[in-house]
């Protein structure tokens, strides 16, 4: 990455800390859509939608669009809520306010628990939407090491797992922040189309196109995405 990208990149880090406080508290936000007929198309099949967004752009921002124009089904078109899933705060005091900071309607959360787990496999069971960060780094025994722009990363395998056992179609997404505070765009693309190919029937090979996918997503904008994260960092070991 440029030496331009770079700082880019940590302004954009900046801007994502100053907006979150609107996004989670004020009015909803006003999303300009490119490639939403896949979701349009995705919908209409009556499958349940994986949505994959990597810390890219205003991650924020892809879910709460995504229920403001599709959350409810209206006499003229299909409409599915999403559940996405979020890992708790460390401070448990603020569980309840980020929880309800997120939920509005047409749009849910699920902790990263067995019980999150079995409310996102319900919900796509039902033909509704979930949503997940693919380039967070899951617990020590639930992803896998597979490569990410060069070196090895610990994976989260739960993305390819719900697909592969719901057959749900997998969309990915993410939310481009504009310049000069003119809103946000969101792009969707299927998964395949991102990965070049078809699925993976085994679960490595699925990582894989999953980590592809993410990769090249990022290349179409790195400077704003959140290089600061322990992306490549050992995973924690549950209690």
């Amino acid at each position: 990455m440029r030496a331009s990208q770079w700082f880019s990149a940590v302004g954009a880090a900046g801007k994502q800390v100053a907006e979150l406080p609107r996004l989670w508290f004020g009015q909803p936000v006003e999303a300009h859509w490119e490639g939403a007929h896949h979701i349009d198309a995705a919908l209409a099949s009556g499958r349940g939608i994986v949505f994959l967004t990597p810390h890219l752009g205003c991650f924020e921002v892809t879910a709460q669009a995504y229920a403001a124009r599709y959350g409810q089904a209206t006499p003229t078109q299909h409409g599915k809520p999403m559940t996405v899933l979020f890992r708790p705060p460390r401070k448990s005091w603020l569980t309840g306010l980020v929880t309800q900071a997120r939920q509005r309607p047409g749009l849910s959360t699920a902790p990263t628990t067995l019980a999150g787990v079995k409310q996102l496999i319900k919900a796509l069971k039902n033909g509704e939407c979930v949503g997940l960060l693919p380039d967070q780094v899951p617990p020590a025994g639930q992803g896998i090491w597979s490569p990410f722009f060069g070196r090895q990363a610990y994976t989260m395998t739960l993305a390819v797992r719900l697909a592969l056992q719901t057959q749900a179609i997998i969309l990915v997404a993410w939310g481009e922040r504009k310049a000069w505070g003119r809103g946000y765009k969101v792009h969707v693309l299927p998964l395949l189309a991102a990965a070049g190919e078809g699925l993976a029937p085994d679960l490595e090979g699925a990582v894989a196109q999953v980590n592809a996918a993410m990769e090249k997503l990022v290349r179409t904008c790195p400077q704003q995405y959140l290089w600061g994260y322990a992306r490549y960092k050992q995973p924690k070991v549950e209690p």
